[in-house]
């Protein structure tokens, strides 16, 4: 049972530090939590800034229900980093559930969350939770964007970029290929989900701000389909990102192909152990501490209608810094206020836009959008 009101599950890992690091700057207690102790505590002590002045501590726990449920009983929020979630979600949230707190994660696999909107949404809802699935950078800073071309009345389509400037994580890394050889990507057309062309390949795209294309992908199809197909306002949404490097980009959907063949014919069992290795082979180290003249973000937003048009574009850095800060903020957010909606419901829906652009403001970590309206 915890005795702080926000636990981080899966604290030791790159995500989880910057969580850790701002929960530290919003001065919120929490609890380091994942099943290993060594790497918990050397995380702790060596990758979080100031953390000798954040109110911690360190805890084990097994990965399942029962064990989960014990700890989130006495917390208010638990901010899940553990991925893949398709795989590894199902017990924090049901633990979630059982102790009675408010769930979010840093997904970016659609089918995990089609899985939580249509599996515990409702469950969540009618406890007044938030099951908030998806609040990191590639999703919702591109949300925030979305949302502010939204703010001119009669747009019904939404067409998608995001690109930042890196190289993924080990365990973003895991989530691309298992997510790709297990779900298919889809995207919003006259509110319903079809399923993106599997061998459309790589896609070029016009980048805001620089005379090269851009290659970009479906990324699994992204979260903005699953979170508008049910506003009102919103018919078709379709989304691509992509990396800068144009090299590593012409090498994913090769690394993807070659994962996929490979593992066709194995059981459910041994094909994510080979994925497990295969992405292994491509990323097997924490990336270093992000560089904002390297590690830049770009979210571009075309919204449409039949008699209007709205583009809106935020420029950035840090995109995992945006993402420790987004879950960081949704913490001490839910510890002062009710959210702006329970249940199933994106970081936008449950905080505001408006509001979570102003935090990503403040800490420095995107500019100021810029909006063109075509009447």
């Amino acid at each position: 049972m915890s005795d702080k009101p926000v636990v981080v599950y899966g604290a030791s890992g790159y995500t989880g530090r910057l969580v850790c690091e701002y929960l530290r700057e919003y001065g919120v207690p929490f609890v380091a939590a994942g099943r290993n102790e060594d790497r918990l505590n050397e995380s702790m002590s060596s990758h979080v800034a100031g953390i000798e002045t954040a109110d911690y501590e360190v805890t084990v726990v097994d990965h399942d229900v029962e064990a989960l449920t014990e700890l989130f009983k006495g917390a208010k929020v638990v901010l899940n980093t553990v991925g893949p979630f398709s795989k590894w979600g199902p017990p924090v949230v049901e633990a979630a559930l059982a102790a009675g707190v408010h769930y979010t994660d840093t997904t970016g696999e659609q089918d995990w969350l089609i899985t939580c909107d249509e599996k515990w949404g409702e469950a969540f809802a009618d406890k007044g939770l938030l099951l908030s699935p998806g609040i990191a950078q590639m999703y919702t800073t591109g949300e925030i964007a979305a949302q502010v071309a939204l703010e001119k009345p009669g747009l019904d389509t939404l067409d998608i970029a995001v690109f930042w400037g890196g190289s993924p994580t080990i365990a973003s890394t895991q989530t691309i290929l298992v997510n790709a050889a297990t779900s298919t990507a889809h995207y919003l057309e006259q509110n319903q989900l079809v399923a993106f062309d599997a061998a459309a390949g790589l896609v070029p795209l016009v980048v805001p701000g620089q005379h090269e294309l851009a290659l970009s992908l479906p990324w699994g199809g992204t979260s903005h389909p699953i979170w508008f197909r049910r506003d009102p306002r919103v018919a078709n949404v379709k989304a691509q990102g992509g990396v800068f490097n144009t090299a590593l980009m012409h090498g994913v959907p090769q690394i993807v192909a070659a994962a996929l063949e490979a593992t066709k014919d194995m059981s459910e069992e041994d094909r994510d152990a080979a994925l497990t290795a295969t992405a292994a082979q491509v990323m097997n180290q924490m990336p270093p501490r992000e560089n904002p003249r390297v590690n830049k973000s770009l979210d571009s937003v075309h919204a449409s209608g039949p008699l209007g048009r709205a583009h809106c574009v935020i420029h950035g850095n840090s995109n995992y810094k945006q993402t420790g800060l987004l879950q960081a903020y949704a913490a001490y957010s839910l510890l002062q206020a009710p959210p702006k909606r329970v249940g199933f419901a994106s970081g936008c829906q449950a905080f505001g836009h408006r509001e979570l652009l102003g935090v990503l403001r403040t800490f420095g970590l995107v500019s100021e959008p810029v909006l063109t309206v075509q009447d």
